[in-house]
């Protein structure tokens, strides 16, 4: 992701994920210049609002508060969004959100792509997520595949292979996630933690993920050598790559 073209996609299951689980990943993109895009399959509306429904929202007000959070968390990255509203609780794979994400993966040509685990035993529609964002890959590479109002797609429609990277889950060892990539983020965690105060009703995540970015920013230091003189406060988010690294040169 080091020239103009590079093109960040994160496939969120709900409205808040991308924030705490690549929002370094995403700030870090938008301050290199890089186009950063946000897919968001539901608002998260009936599983992750539980304060709203306490309060006595109605659904369509739920969601719409849902949007304008994730809309402030976005801007305060510097992330462009969108929402396909498909449900959440479940979130139920289906040939039709599956086409919606070609035609996503067609419009933005992402050269990364980041989305949930696909094992998460306390949500699955994390799973879900990881899965349709996995094969809408696959078909958005495809020539003979239609987009999603019927027309086929023309040769600068069709992506490459932008590789995935799984961000890490609320309980990683419950997971199975055990990170290959540590990312630094500490010039982008302001913005993160700007976004992350855009989302209050799920403020007893603020600490959470704070902590969280302290911890890996440690590995972050403790994997990359001795004498890089990365700074006491280094942040870091984990990734695990699905798909293998192509290298010339091993480093």
């Amino acid at each position: 992701m080091a020239d103009s073209t590079a093109s960040l996609l994160v496939v969120s299951a709900h409205a808040g994920d991308f924030v705490w689980r690549a929002g370094g990943a995403i700030a870090a993109a938008a301050m290199r210049g890089e186009r950063a895009t946000v897919v968001c399959l539901s608002y998260g509306e009936r599983g992750e609002s539980a304060s709203q429904w306490l309060a006595g929202k109605s659904l369509d007000e739920i969601k719409a508060i849902r949007r304008e959070e994730a809309e402030a968390a976005a801007s305060a990255l510097g992330a462009d969004i969108e929402f396909l509203d498909l449900g959440d609780y479940p979130l139920r794979e289906s040939d039709e959100a599956v086409a919606q994400l070609v035609d996503v993966y067609r419009r933005t040509q992402p050269t990364v792509v980041l989305t949930h685990t696909l094992v998460d035993p306390y949500n699955g529609d994390h799973p879900a997520a990881a899965r349709m964002a996995l094969q809408a890959r696959v078909l958005a590479q495809a020539i003979g595949v239609a987009n999603a109002d019927g027309s086929f797609p023309t040769r600068e429609q069709i992506i490459g292979a932008p590789p995935v990277f799984f961000f890490e889950p609320h309980q990683s060892e419950q997971c199975d996630f055990k990170p290959d990539v540590l990312l630094d983020i500490t010039d982008a965690f302001p913005r993160k933690r700007a976004a992350m105060e855009c989302l209050p009703a799920q403020k007893h995540m603020w600490s959470y993920y704070t902590d969280l970015a302290v911890r890996r920013g440690v590995q972050v230091k403790r994997n990359a050598g001795p004498n890089l003189g990365l700074p006491h406060e280094t942040m870091g988010e984990a990734y695990v790559r699905y798909y293998p690294e192509v290298t010339g040169e091993l480093r």
